[in-house]
């Protein structure tokens, strides 16, 4: 009897175990924001907190990313600009993580009470997408060079074919 599925090939099964690393890391980067709400919510507030936490738990991610989930990856670029990338391709993830985070806040006094329920949700809102955008943008084997570089990458298109398709767009 065949088998229903083809087996996978080597980058599909490479990209699911990162997928799988990049969930566990995201599992510390939920313990690291929560406990950073936590910490910092009587000193600053709620709101505050929740913002400053993301970035804490942000950074703390692209480390152990960087070190582990995509090891040996992007590791010719200088890691002060690949953070920084990390922190803008994962833009996204932070707009979907913190407006649910924000959104349970506002809509659930439970959450307000119980803030560890909304960051939850938060970060499973952001992780797709922040998964797709870190491997795309951030750990690369080639950096990008130039804004126009970064644009291609982010894209998929070259320059080539983006002229291919502006000249259809204007026909």
């Amino acid at each position: 009897m065949a088998s229903a599925h083809p087996p996978l090939s080597a980058q599909r099964l490479a990209k699911m175990q990162r997928f799988l690393k990049f969930g566990l890391i995201g599992s510390l980067g939920f313990l690291w924001d929560t406990g950073t709400v936590y910490a910092l919510r009587p000193i600053i507030g709620l709101g505050l907190a929740t913002l400053a936490a993301y970035f804490v738990a942000a950074s703390l991610n692209w480390l152990a990313n960087r070190l582990w989930t995509f090891r040996g990856v992007g590791l010719d670029e200088h890691p002060v600009l690949q953070w920084l990338r990390f922190l803008t391709a994962n833009s996204l993830g932070f707009l979907l993580n913190r407006g649910a985070v924000y959104l349970l806040f506002y809509l659930e006094p439970f959450c307000v009470q119980h803030p560890v329920t909304a960051i939850a949700v938060g970060s499973l809102t952001g992780m797709l997408a922040n998964f797709n955008l870190s491997q795309r943008l951030v750990f690369r084997e080639r950096p990008p060079h130039s804004a126009l570089d970064l644009a291609e990458i982010a894209t998929g298109l070259t320059s080539a074919e983006k002229s291919d398709s502006e000249d259809s767009a204007a026909a």
